[in-house]
Protein backbone atom coordinates (compact mmCIF):
# COMPACT_ATOMS: atom_id res chain seq x y z
CA UNK A 1 0.00 0.00 0.00
CA UNK A 2 1.35 3.23 -0.08
CA UNK A 3 0.92 6.86 1.64
CA UNK A 4 0.22 10.21 -0.24
CA UNK A 5 0.39 13.61 0.88
CA UNK A 6 -0.89 16.21 -0.49
CA UNK A 7 0.01 20.17 0.99
CA UNK A 8 -2.84 22.65 1.42
CA UNK A 9 -2.40 24.12 -2.26
CA UNK A 10 -3.17 20.67 -3.08
CA UNK A 11 -6.37 21.09 -1.52
CA UNK A 12 -6.65 24.96 -1.30
CA UNK A 13 -9.63 25.13 -4.24
CA UNK A 14 -12.19 22.83 -5.38
CA UNK A 15 -10.21 22.94 -8.54
CA UNK A 16 -7.27 21.37 -7.32
CA UNK A 17 -9.41 18.97 -4.58
CA UNK A 18 -11.01 17.36 -8.15
CA UNK A 19 -7.73 17.07 -9.40
CA UNK A 20 -6.59 15.07 -6.38
CA UNK A 21 -9.58 12.86 -6.60
CA UNK A 22 -8.79 11.98 -9.93
CA UNK A 23 -4.77 11.39 -9.02
CA UNK A 24 -5.96 8.43 -5.99
CA UNK A 25 -8.77 7.20 -7.80
CA UNK A 26 -6.96 4.72 -9.48
CA UNK A 27 -8.22 1.43 -8.08
CA UNK A 28 -5.29 0.92 -5.04
CA UNK A 29 -5.95 1.16 -2.19
CA UNK A 30 -4.04 3.68 0.03
CA UNK A 31 -3.86 6.16 2.71
CA UNK A 32 -4.02 9.80 2.07
CA UNK A 33 -2.59 12.45 4.25
CA UNK A 34 -3.82 16.04 3.83
CA UNK A 35 -2.96 19.42 4.69
CA UNK A 36 -5.05 21.83 5.83
CA UNK A 37 -6.97 24.20 3.09
CA UNK A 38 -4.02 26.76 2.25
CA UNK A 39 -4.41 29.77 4.32
CA UNK A 40 -5.70 28.53 6.76
CA UNK A 41 -3.37 27.54 9.76
CA UNK A 42 -2.28 31.42 9.21
CA UNK A 43 -5.77 32.39 9.56
CA UNK A 44 -6.18 29.92 12.89
CA UNK A 45 -2.09 31.30 13.88
CA UNK A 46 -4.16 35.20 13.75
CA UNK A 47 -7.00 34.09 15.45
CA UNK A 48 -4.82 32.06 18.57
CA UNK A 49 -2.91 35.47 18.43
CA UNK A 50 -6.06 37.68 19.48
CA UNK A 51 -6.97 35.55 21.51
CA UNK A 52 -3.64 35.57 23.72
CA UNK A 53 -3.86 39.31 23.10
CA UNK A 54 -7.32 39.01 25.05
CA UNK A 55 -8.91 40.80 21.84
CA UNK A 56 -12.22 38.89 21.46
CA UNK A 57 -14.05 41.15 19.12
CA UNK A 58 -11.39 40.54 16.27
CA UNK A 59 -11.02 36.76 17.18
CA UNK A 60 -14.91 36.42 16.85
CA UNK A 61 -14.91 38.80 13.24
CA UNK A 62 -12.15 36.04 12.10
CA UNK A 63 -13.57 32.77 13.10
CA UNK A 64 -16.73 34.42 11.52
CA UNK A 65 -15.05 35.12 8.50
CA UNK A 66 -13.43 31.58 8.19
CA UNK A 67 -16.80 30.09 8.60
CA UNK A 68 -18.08 32.17 5.88
CA UNK A 69 -15.38 30.57 3.43
CA UNK A 70 -15.69 27.25 4.77
CA UNK A 71 -19.40 27.36 4.13
CA UNK A 72 -18.74 28.61 0.87
CA UNK A 73 -16.94 25.93 -0.32
CA UNK A 74 -19.08 23.10 1.02
CA UNK A 75 -21.75 24.67 -0.77
CA UNK A 76 -19.45 24.49 -4.28
CA UNK A 77 -18.17 20.89 -3.81
CA UNK A 78 -21.01 19.03 -2.44
CA UNK A 79 -24.21 18.97 -4.46
CA UNK A 80 -25.60 15.84 -2.89
CA UNK A 81 -28.05 17.71 0.01
CA UNK A 82 -27.25 15.16 2.73
CA UNK A 83 -23.23 15.64 2.43
CA UNK A 84 -23.78 18.96 2.00
CA UNK A 85 -25.69 19.01 5.64
CA UNK A 86 -23.62 16.61 7.54
CA UNK A 87 -20.63 18.64 6.34
CA UNK A 88 -21.70 21.60 7.51
CA UNK A 89 -23.09 20.27 10.76
CA UNK A 90 -19.44 19.34 11.27
CA UNK A 91 -17.79 22.67 10.07
CA UNK A 92 -20.52 24.20 12.61
CA UNK A 93 -19.19 22.49 15.44
CA UNK A 94 -15.44 23.36 14.63
CA UNK A 95 -16.31 27.27 14.63
CA UNK A 96 -18.24 26.67 18.18
CA UNK A 97 -15.26 25.34 19.31
CA UNK A 98 -13.24 28.09 18.35
CA UNK A 99 -15.96 31.02 19.36
CA UNK A 100 -16.01 29.29 23.05
CA UNK A 101 -12.10 29.08 22.81
CA UNK A 102 -12.35 33.09 22.93
CA UNK A 103 -13.65 32.97 26.42
CA UNK A 104 -10.77 30.90 27.77
CA UNK A 105 -7.68 31.27 29.47
CA UNK A 106 -4.37 31.46 26.23
CA UNK A 107 -2.18 28.15 26.96
CA UNK A 108 -0.15 26.29 24.30
CA UNK A 109 -2.69 23.51 24.90
CA UNK A 110 -5.74 25.83 23.88
CA UNK A 111 -3.28 27.48 20.98
CA UNK A 112 -3.01 23.78 19.86
CA UNK A 113 -6.12 22.66 19.59
CA UNK A 114 -7.25 25.42 17.63
CA UNK A 115 -4.34 24.81 15.10
CA UNK A 116 -5.58 21.31 14.91
CA UNK A 117 -9.00 22.68 13.15
CA UNK A 118 -7.70 22.79 9.80
CA UNK A 119 -6.89 19.53 9.13
CA UNK A 120 -10.26 18.31 11.12
CA UNK A 121 -12.03 20.50 8.34
CA UNK A 122 -10.34 19.31 5.03
CA UNK A 123 -10.13 15.88 6.11
CA UNK A 124 -14.16 16.19 6.79
CA UNK A 125 -14.81 17.76 3.67
CA UNK A 126 -12.82 16.23 1.30
CA UNK A 127 -13.86 12.74 2.65
CA UNK A 128 -17.71 13.93 2.18
CA UNK A 129 -16.42 14.69 -1.61
CA UNK A 130 -15.28 11.27 -2.20
CA UNK A 131 -18.15 9.48 -1.43
CA UNK A 132 -19.95 12.01 -3.48
CA UNK A 133 -18.07 10.74 -6.15
CA UNK A 134 -18.68 7.28 -5.28
CA UNK A 135 -15.28 6.37 -4.58
CA UNK A 136 -15.59 3.93 -1.09
CA UNK A 137 -13.50 6.42 1.58
CA UNK A 138 -13.59 6.44 5.54
CA UNK A 139 -11.63 8.61 7.70
CA UNK A 140 -8.89 7.88 9.91
CA UNK A 141 -8.39 9.83 13.04
CA UNK A 142 -4.65 11.13 13.74
CA UNK A 143 -5.63 12.07 17.44
CA UNK A 144 -6.47 7.67 17.82
CA UNK A 145 -2.46 7.10 16.95
CA UNK A 146 0.04 10.04 16.06
CA UNK A 147 1.48 10.53 19.20
CA UNK A 148 4.85 12.53 20.58
CA UNK A 149 6.94 11.51 23.42
CA UNK A 150 8.55 13.66 26.10
CA UNK A 151 10.88 15.12 23.75
CA UNK A 152 8.78 15.93 21.08
CA UNK A 153 9.96 12.63 18.82
CA UNK A 154 7.52 10.30 17.27
CA UNK A 155 6.62 7.01 19.96
CA UNK A 156 7.02 4.52 17.47
CA UNK A 157 5.79 1.93 19.49
CA UNK A 158 2.86 3.60 20.59
CA UNK A 159 1.70 5.09 16.97
CA UNK A 160 2.20 1.22 15.40
CA UNK A 161 -0.07 -0.52 18.21
CA UNK A 162 -2.62 2.47 17.83
CA UNK A 163 -2.70 2.90 14.00
CA UNK A 164 -3.30 -0.81 13.79
CA UNK A 165 -6.33 -0.74 16.44
CA UNK A 166 -7.76 2.40 14.34
CA UNK A 167 -6.94 0.90 10.77
CA UNK A 168 -8.33 -2.30 11.71
CA UNK A 169 -11.54 -0.95 13.34
CA UNK A 170 -12.43 1.23 9.96
CA UNK A 171 -15.06 0.64 7.89
CA UNK A 172 -13.53 -1.12 4.14
CA UNK A 173 -12.50 1.31 1.90
CA UNK A 174 -10.59 2.17 -0.94
CA UNK A 175 -9.01 5.27 0.38
CA UNK A 176 -8.03 6.00 3.88
CA UNK A 177 -8.08 9.67 4.73
CA UNK A 178 -6.04 11.10 7.89
CA UNK A 179 -5.18 14.47 9.31
CA UNK A 180 -1.57 15.24 8.61
CA UNK A 181 0.32 17.60 11.18
CA UNK A 182 -1.41 17.41 14.14
CA UNK A 183 -0.99 14.61 16.74
CA UNK A 184 -1.08 14.59 20.86
CA UNK A 185 1.78 14.78 23.50
CA UNK A 186 3.10 12.54 26.31
CA UNK A 187 -0.03 14.05 28.18
CA UNK A 188 -2.45 13.20 25.70
CA UNK A 189 -3.14 16.88 24.80
CA UNK A 190 -3.55 17.79 21.18
CA UNK A 191 -0.22 19.07 19.84
CA UNK A 192 1.68 18.84 16.33
CA UNK A 193 5.04 17.83 14.08
CA UNK A 194 5.45 21.86 13.49
CA UNK A 195 4.96 23.60 10.25
CA UNK A 196 5.19 21.02 6.87
CA UNK A 197 4.67 18.72 9.58
CA UNK A 198 2.35 16.64 7.01
CA UNK A 199 5.20 15.21 5.33
CA UNK A 200 6.32 13.94 8.60
CA UNK A 201 2.90 12.41 9.57
CA UNK A 202 3.22 11.02 5.60
CA UNK A 203 6.72 9.64 6.14
CA UNK A 204 5.36 8.13 10.05
CA UNK A 205 2.60 6.11 8.92
CA UNK A 206 4.65 4.74 5.33
CA UNK A 207 7.28 3.18 8.15
CA UNK A 208 4.51 1.68 10.53
CA UNK A 209 2.93 -0.15 8.04
CA UNK A 210 6.13 -0.70 5.70
CA UNK A 211 4.93 1.38 2.36
CA UNK A 212 5.14 0.34 -0.83
CA UNK A 213 6.22 4.02 -1.38
CA UNK A 214 5.22 7.52 0.07
CA UNK A 215 4.20 10.36 -2.23
CA UNK A 216 4.62 13.75 -0.98
CA UNK A 217 2.25 15.69 -3.49
CA UNK A 218 2.65 19.85 -3.40
CA UNK A 219 2.55 22.95 -6.02
CA UNK A 220 6.14 22.27 -7.59
CA UNK A 221 7.91 19.26 -10.01
CA UNK A 222 10.08 18.18 -7.24
CA UNK A 223 13.06 19.33 -5.45
CA UNK A 224 15.14 22.19 -7.77
CA UNK A 225 18.63 22.67 -7.74
CA UNK A 226 17.77 26.30 -6.17
CA UNK A 227 15.27 28.12 -4.67
CA UNK A 228 12.69 29.48 -7.40
CA UNK A 229 11.12 31.92 -5.31
CA UNK A 230 14.77 34.05 -5.74
CA UNK A 231 16.75 32.18 -9.02
CA UNK A 232 15.26 31.82 -12.68
CA UNK A 233 15.57 28.77 -14.95
CA UNK A 234 15.80 26.45 -12.03
CA UNK A 235 15.22 22.65 -12.69
CA UNK A 236 13.78 19.69 -10.53
CA UNK A 237 16.12 16.87 -9.72
CA UNK A 238 15.20 13.61 -10.51
CA UNK A 239 17.17 11.61 -7.65
CA UNK A 240 18.35 12.22 -4.39
CA UNK A 241 19.48 10.30 -1.74
CA UNK A 242 18.06 10.01 2.10
CA UNK A 243 21.29 11.95 3.45
CA UNK A 244 21.03 14.83 0.34
CA UNK A 245 17.36 15.11 0.99
CA UNK A 246 17.62 15.64 4.63
CA UNK A 247 20.91 17.84 4.48
CA UNK A 248 18.33 19.83 1.67
CA UNK A 249 15.38 20.08 3.71
CA UNK A 250 17.29 20.82 7.23
CA UNK A 251 19.04 24.16 5.50
CA UNK A 252 15.70 25.49 3.94
CA UNK A 253 14.65 23.40 1.01
CA UNK A 254 10.40 24.36 1.85
CA UNK A 255 9.03 22.08 -0.11
CA UNK A 256 10.29 19.20 2.58
CA UNK A 257 9.99 18.91 6.39
CA UNK A 258 13.56 18.54 8.10
CA UNK A 259 12.60 15.21 9.27
CA UNK A 260 10.96 13.46 6.25
CA UNK A 261 13.32 10.81 5.40
CA UNK A 262 13.97 9.44 9.02
CA UNK A 263 11.25 7.48 9.51
CA UNK A 264 11.46 5.70 6.28
CA UNK A 265 15.41 5.51 5.41
CA UNK A 266 15.99 2.29 7.48
CA UNK A 267 13.45 0.32 5.45
CA UNK A 268 14.44 1.45 2.38
CA UNK A 269 11.08 3.00 1.88
CA UNK A 270 11.19 5.48 -1.51
CA UNK A 271 10.10 8.97 -1.32
CA UNK A 272 8.57 10.74 -4.29
CA UNK A 273 8.20 14.45 -4.26
CA UNK A 274 5.36 15.26 -6.89
CA UNK A 275 3.26 17.90 -8.44
CA UNK A 276 -0.47 17.97 -8.02
CA UNK A 277 -0.97 20.23 -10.43
CA UNK A 278 1.09 18.63 -12.96
CA UNK A 279 0.80 14.76 -11.95
CA UNK A 280 2.96 13.46 -14.99
CA UNK A 281 5.91 15.39 -14.47
CA UNK A 282 8.79 12.68 -12.74
CA UNK A 283 9.48 15.26 -9.98
CA UNK A 284 11.86 13.93 -7.22
CA UNK A 285 12.68 10.70 -6.42
CA UNK A 286 14.34 10.09 -2.84
CA UNK A 287 16.07 6.76 -1.88
CA UNK A 288 18.80 5.15 -0.64
CA UNK A 289 20.70 4.72 -4.35
CA UNK A 290 23.10 7.69 -4.93
CA UNK A 291 23.65 9.02 -7.61
CA UNK A 292 26.47 10.90 -10.13
CA UNK A 293 28.84 13.14 -7.29
CA UNK A 294 28.85 16.90 -7.13
CA UNK A 295 26.80 19.62 -6.11
CA UNK A 296 23.35 18.83 -7.13
CA UNK A 297 21.24 21.60 -4.94
CA UNK A 298 22.03 25.09 -3.33
CA UNK A 299 19.12 25.78 -0.31
CA UNK A 300 19.64 29.18 2.45
CA UNK A 301 18.26 29.20 5.89
CA UNK A 302 17.22 32.50 7.04
CA UNK A 303 17.12 34.24 10.21
CA UNK A 304 19.99 32.70 11.48
CA UNK A 305 22.44 34.43 14.68
CA UNK A 306 26.30 34.03 14.98
CA UNK A 307 27.95 34.11 17.77
CA UNK A 308 31.34 34.58 18.36
CA UNK A 309 32.86 33.04 21.85
CA UNK A 310 36.41 34.04 22.66
CA UNK A 311 38.31 33.36 25.59
CA UNK A 312 42.26 32.68 26.26
CA UNK A 313 41.13 30.22 28.97
CA UNK A 314 40.40 27.94 25.70
CA UNK A 315 44.05 27.58 24.82
CA UNK A 316 44.86 23.96 25.17
CA UNK A 317 42.32 24.11 27.75
CA UNK A 318 39.99 20.29 27.67
CA UNK A 319 36.63 20.36 28.99
CA UNK A 320 35.57 24.10 27.53
CA UNK A 321 33.40 23.16 24.45
CA UNK A 322 31.74 20.78 26.95
CA UNK A 323 31.17 23.94 29.02
CA UNK A 324 29.75 25.86 26.35
CA UNK A 325 27.46 23.11 25.10
CA UNK A 326 26.31 22.77 28.18
CA UNK A 327 24.59 26.86 28.10
CA UNK A 328 22.79 25.46 24.51
CA UNK A 329 21.36 22.38 26.22
CA UNK A 330 20.12 24.17 28.97
CA UNK A 331 18.20 26.63 26.76
CA UNK A 332 17.34 23.95 24.63
CA UNK A 333 18.83 25.62 21.30
CA UNK A 334 20.44 23.48 18.61
CA UNK A 335 23.63 24.50 17.13
CA UNK A 336 23.93 24.59 12.84
CA UNK A 337 27.55 25.46 12.29
CA UNK A 338 30.25 25.27 14.21
CA UNK A 339 33.67 26.57 13.67
CA UNK A 340 36.85 26.49 16.49
CA UNK A 341 40.08 27.95 16.51
CA UNK A 342 42.49 27.58 19.51
CA UNK A 343 40.50 30.53 21.33
CA UNK A 344 37.33 31.40 20.01
CA UNK A 345 34.47 29.18 18.53
CA UNK A 346 32.03 30.42 16.38
CA UNK A 347 28.56 29.25 16.30
CA UNK A 348 25.06 29.10 14.79
CA UNK A 349 21.85 29.35 16.11
CA UNK A 350 17.82 29.35 14.26
CA UNK A 351 16.00 29.71 17.67
CA UNK A 352 16.94 33.17 19.53
CA UNK A 353 13.97 33.24 22.05
CA UNK A 354 16.91 32.08 24.90
CA UNK A 355 19.38 34.38 23.10
CA UNK A 356 19.93 36.78 25.85
CA UNK A 357 20.01 34.40 28.54
CA UNK A 358 22.59 32.35 26.84
CA UNK A 359 24.84 35.24 25.81
CA UNK A 360 24.63 36.31 29.76
CA UNK A 361 25.78 32.57 30.68
CA UNK A 362 28.35 32.87 28.01
CA UNK A 363 29.79 36.20 29.16
CA UNK A 364 30.39 34.60 32.71
CA UNK A 365 33.33 32.62 31.17
CA UNK A 366 33.75 34.44 27.67
CA UNK A 367 33.28 37.80 25.69
CA UNK A 368 31.20 37.48 23.23
CA UNK A 369 30.05 38.86 19.84
CA UNK A 370 26.67 38.46 18.37
CA UNK A 371 26.03 38.68 14.52
CA UNK A 372 22.24 38.86 13.35
CA UNK A 373 20.45 38.84 9.75
CA UNK A 374 22.81 36.19 9.07
CA UNK A 375 21.52 33.47 6.49
CA UNK A 376 23.39 29.91 5.60
CA UNK A 377 23.74 28.51 1.85
CA UNK A 378 23.99 24.80 1.89
CA UNK A 379 25.57 23.08 -0.74
CA UNK A 380 24.00 19.91 -1.63
CA UNK A 381 25.49 16.52 -3.21
CA UNK A 382 26.86 13.02 -3.13
CA UNK A 383 30.49 13.19 -2.14
CA UNK A 384 30.07 16.81 -2.61
CA UNK A 385 33.66 17.65 -0.67
CA UNK A 386 35.62 15.13 -3.09
CA UNK A 387 34.25 16.47 -6.01
CA UNK A 388 37.01 17.89 -8.76
CA UNK A 389 34.92 21.16 -9.17
CA UNK A 390 34.11 21.66 -5.51
CA UNK A 391 37.21 24.32 -5.35
CA UNK A 392 35.66 26.61 -8.06
CA UNK A 393 32.81 27.64 -5.87
CA UNK A 394 35.68 29.87 -3.32
CA UNK A 395 36.97 31.49 -6.54
CA UNK A 396 32.97 32.31 -7.82
CA UNK A 397 31.73 33.82 -4.32
CA UNK A 398 35.45 35.58 -3.52
CA UNK A 399 33.45 39.28 -3.76
CA UNK A 400 31.20 37.48 -1.19
CA UNK A 401 32.08 37.85 2.81
CA UNK A 402 31.75 34.75 4.34
CA UNK A 403 31.75 35.00 8.09
CA UNK A 404 31.65 31.17 8.39
CA UNK A 405 32.52 27.78 6.42
CA UNK A 406 31.69 24.61 7.16
CA UNK A 407 33.29 21.65 5.14
CA UNK A 408 34.21 18.08 5.75
CA UNK A 409 31.65 17.11 8.60
CA UNK A 410 29.51 15.50 6.21
CA UNK A 411 31.32 14.28 2.46
CA UNK A 412 27.32 15.52 1.02
CA UNK A 413 27.03 19.22 2.60
CA UNK A 414 29.36 22.36 2.22
CA UNK A 415 27.58 25.12 4.16
CA UNK A 416 28.35 28.63 4.25
CA UNK A 417 27.65 31.67 6.15
CA UNK A 418 27.05 34.72 4.60
CA UNK A 419 25.36 38.20 5.53
CA UNK A 420 21.28 38.10 4.81
CA UNK A 421 21.43 40.78 2.49
CA UNK A 422 24.13 38.57 0.12
CA UNK A 423 21.77 35.50 0.18
CA UNK A 424 20.17 36.31 -2.88
CA UNK A 425 23.13 37.32 -5.27
CA UNK A 426 24.69 34.16 -4.11
CA UNK A 427 22.49 31.89 -5.19
CA UNK A 428 22.03 33.63 -8.43
CA UNK A 429 26.01 33.38 -8.73
CA UNK A 430 26.03 29.68 -7.85
CA UNK A 431 23.08 28.56 -10.32
CA UNK A 432 24.63 30.85 -12.89
CA UNK A 433 27.95 28.86 -12.51
CA UNK A 434 28.05 25.63 -10.82
CA UNK A 435 25.08 24.18 -12.82
CA UNK A 436 26.91 25.04 -16.12
CA UNK A 437 29.58 22.39 -14.86
CA UNK A 438 27.60 19.17 -13.02
CA UNK A 439 24.28 17.79 -14.72
CA UNK A 440 21.21 17.25 -12.38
Amino acid sequence: MKVLKFGGTSVGSIENMINVKNIINDGQKKIVVLSAMSGTTNELVAIANHIKEKNTDKAIDSIHKLQEKYSLTIDELLTNKLLNKEAKLYASDIFSLLIDSTYKAFANVLENKILAQGELLSTFIFNSYLQQEGIRSTLLPALGFMRIDACNEPDLPYIKTHFETVFNSAEAADIYITQGFICLNAQDEVSNLQRGGSDYTATIIGATIKAEEVQIWTDIDGMHNNDPRYVENTKPISNLSYDEAAELAYFGAKILHPQTVTPVRADHIPVSLKNTMNPEAHGTLISSLTSENGIKAIAAKDNITAIKIKSGRMLQAHGFLKKVFEVFEIYETSIDMITTSEVAVSLTIDDDRNLDKIVAELEKFASIEVDNNQSIVCLVGHSVVNHEYTYKLFKILKDVKIRMISYGGSNNNISLLINSNDKIETLKRLNKYLFELVTV
